[in-house]
């Protein structure tokens, strides 16, 4: 999939989608949301970006590792953990000033609720600190804390899942099947709380550290075995489609999402096998290399996760919702290609800029 140092242009691609995917999937009028991977299995967008969260930050800790020593590599990830508690805290506030503006104009009214502003208002103080605290986690500010977690465990995670296999999946599949009463135990199972449970979700991130440190052989990919896990990942994608199409047609309790299920595990594991195989005969690189622009998002993730909510709600919010079939439609299709566009310039400015910074430095020292 890349070099063993080197960033692989697969990943930031695929990280790229799934944070379009993330800002369209929370546009409730969107039109292209109703194609994504979440109508046509158990699992969503969700597990695809923390399995790449955890294959992103083995490869970063391997790489600093390699150049700076052991002290180094942890302490890259001490400072990315307050990078992602500060973007966590400036995603809650731009979503609860979202719900206050709205409020004030007496618009989207759904969304409001959804930002939770209203209890905000009504307690701020009090909301302030449980939100500070990890606490409560306003609309689309959910899934950060789970990472500022995650972080602060790759130093320990990393050189397990490279000592051994066996031990990091063993450990790491305890804690999910544990999942649930260790949240209990901690006061976090209250879906208004922790839209997910970092003990159960802490399964996707460590596969994505093993996939990355401890990588399947292309011997084996050879094999007889490999080209009948294909098959078999073929038909079990197909089932899972057909079951999440015809019969699980009313929308599943979000528990199951909270906590991980064993199904949208299995469903996750098959997609990322067959993935996998469209990387090895370099379909996803030539696809990237095509969509340079969607790359760019992949690599701005964390910047493009942010503003993503923000594109999300102005959306929203700018969307008529009282048209219904044809033009319904074209009207959810338009904002699709708006929140799209939003989100490639910002990655692009965003990438420019931080360019330009790296630019002027490197002449400093030079100057210097």
């Amino acid at each position: 999939m890349e070099s063993r140092r080197g960033r692989s242009i697969e990943v930031d691609f695929f990280r790229g989608v799934v944070l379009i995917v993330i800002v369209l999937d929370h546009i409730p009028g969107s039109t292209l949301s109703h194609l994504m991977l979440h109508a046509y299995a158990l699992c969503d967008s969700a597990e695809v970006f923390v399995f790449l969260g955890g294959y992103a930050s083995a490869a970063a800790y391997t790489t600093v590792l390699a150049g700076r020593g052991e002290h180094a590599a942890k302490l890259r990830f001490v400072r990315r953990c307050w990078e992602i508690y500060r973007a966590y805290l400036l995603t809650a506030m731009l979503t609860l000033v979202s719900g206050a503006v709205l409020a004030l104009l007496h618009l989207n009214q759904p969304m409001v609720e959804l930002t939770g502003w209203a209890p905000f208002a009504g307690q701020p103080l009090r909301e302030a600190f449980d939100i500070a605290v990890l606490r409560r986690q306003p609309y689309l500010s959910s899934v950060l804390p789970m990472y500022v977690i995650f972080a602060l465990c790759v130093p320990f995670a990393v050189p397990l899942a490279r000592r051994s296999v066996l031990m990091a999946l063993g450990v790491s599949v305890t804690v999910w099947a544990l999942a649930r009463p260790l949240a209990v135990l901690l006061s976090i199972d209250d879906m208004a709380d922790w839209a997910f449970n970092p003990f159960a979700w802490q399964l996707m991130f460590v596969l994505g550290i093993l996939c990355r440190v401890q990588p399947i052989s292309e011997a084996f990919h050879a094999t007889r075995a490999a080209r009948w896990l294909t098959r078999g990942a073929v038909i079990a994608v197909l089932a899972f489609a057909i079951v999440k199409l015809f019969v699980l047609t009313q929308p599943l309790p979000g528990t199951l999402k909270q906590n991980l299920s064993v199904d949208r595990v299995i469903n996750f594991l098959v997609i990322a096998w067959l993935a996998a195989q469209f990387v090895r005969m370099g379909s996803i690189a030539w696809l990237a290399q095509r969509l340079p622009a969607v790359v760019t998002v992949g690599r701005t993730g964390l910047v493009c996760f942010v503003t993503g909510t923000l594109v999300s709600l102005i959306v929203d919010t700018a969307t008529p919702h009282m048209f219904r079939g044809f033009r319904g439609t074209l009207i959810g299709l338009g904002g699709d290609l708006v929140a799209i566009g939003a989100v490639l310039m910002i990655a692009r400015g965003w990438n420019d800029w931080k360019g330009q910074q790296a630019r002027t430095a490197a002449n400093g020292a030079g100057c210097g």
